[in-house]
């Protein structure tokens, strides 16, 4: 089927609008007019023109602040505007292309010329429509491609995880909890959705070091020597060390998380010490997500502690393995934190 080109003509001499509407006929194109500037915003603001034929002296609205108006608009300012005047001086003509003209001619005009420069403009016209489509498909691919990379990468991140924990005999629920805790940790704290997700993202890797722990270490019974303690805290390292290498923002997140989540606020923990607000927020927003779920899960070394001896002990670190802040924000929304404790309940 031939396109049918909609074309406005504009301008206070009705005779001229006949003559042009003439001239362009009706096989091609279908004509719209308008005898003064205000007018024609109406009828551009209520249709998808591809051409517009513009006189310059018009009585309140001259045609180049009509076209200046239509440039305004981000929807509106690809229409090609044509403008046909009896101006001919040299100032006019720059005016009229500073305005936003794609192309002028001088009355009186020559009809052939006119008809060629109308053809070529709204061939243009088309071929740019046919583009924004083709480019419009392919952005909307490419954003379908981007979702589909990242929830695999989430699922990929996610799967580490859970292997480090997996190792430890503990579930990938714990680590789907501290992911969830965390994102909502990070909401809690002012941080935007897209650095919210972020952390959710990476936390699930903040143990992903495990997987160099040796078994009979991980999965020891009783307390710890001090040697294996050593080893134990080694997988902060691992992990940053196995995660540090991408620029990727999430493997970037990861492996702060992973080297920081055993930082303590008071400067006691490991593997540097440090202290306060020293510590990335994102290690201390991982290390009490962390804490509080494996507080309340059974572990090969201890029984799944109840709620008031988790509050107890939280209580009581605030300040020293805890930032206090994030403690607060903790017991303030306590109902949402539990309410994602019952999404991923561990299986009996």
């Amino acid at each position: 089927m031939i396109r049918r080109f909609k074309v406005l003509i504009v301008d206070d001499v009705p005779k001229n609008i006949q003559v042009l509407a003439n001239l362009l006929g009706d096989e091609e194109y279908d004509i719209s007019y308008a005898t003064n500037g205000k007018q024609a915003l109406g009828l551009i603001e209520e249709n998808a023109f591809d051409l517009i034929l513009l006189d310059v002296m018009m009585p309140e609205m001259n045609g180049y602040e009509v076209c200046r108006e239509i440039k305004k608009s981000y929807l509106k300012n690809e229409i090609p505007v044509i403008f046909i005047t009896a101006k001919t001086d040299e100032e006019s003509l720059i005016e009229a292309f500073e305005a936003g003209g794609q192309d002028y001619i001088t009355k009186p005009f020559n009809v052939p010329e006119l008809m060629a420069r109308v053809r070529t403009h709204l061939k243009l016209k088309a071929f740019e429509d046919s583009q924004k489509v083709v480019i419009d498909n392919a952005l909307a691919e490419l954003k379908n491609l981007n979702k589909e990379i990242i929830e695999t990468q989430k699922e990929v991140i996610f799967t580490m995880g859970s292997i480090g924990e997996t190792r430890s005999r503990e579930t990938g629920l714990h680590v789907k909890r501290v992911a969830e805790y965390s994102r909502l940790l990070s909401l809690l704290s002012g941080l935007d959705d897209y650095e919210a997700d972020m952390i959710a993202m990476a936390s699930p890797m903040h143990d992903i070091g495990k997987v160099g722990i040796p078994d009979s270490i991980l999965n020891k019974k009783g307390c710890l020597t001090e040697d294996e303690f050593a080893i134990m805290k080694t997988h902060v390292t691992i992990g940053h060390d196995m995660l540090k290498h991408s620029d990727r923002p999430l493997m970037r997140t990861a492996a702060i998380i992973a080297l920081q989540h055993h930082e303590k606020w008071d400067g006691s923990g490991y593997p540097e010490g440090m202290m306060n607000a020293d510590i990335h927020l994102y290690g201390r927003i991982t290390a009490l997500a962390d804490v509080f779920d494996a507080l309340g899960s059974d572990r090969c070394y201890k029984k799944a502690w109840h709620d008031e001896k988790i509050l107890e002990l939280l209580k009581d670190q605030s300040g020293r393995h805890f930032d206090p802040g994030l403690v607060t924000m903790l017991f303030d929304n306590l109902s949402q934190f539990y309410a994602i404790r019952s999404r991923y309940l561990d299986a009996v």
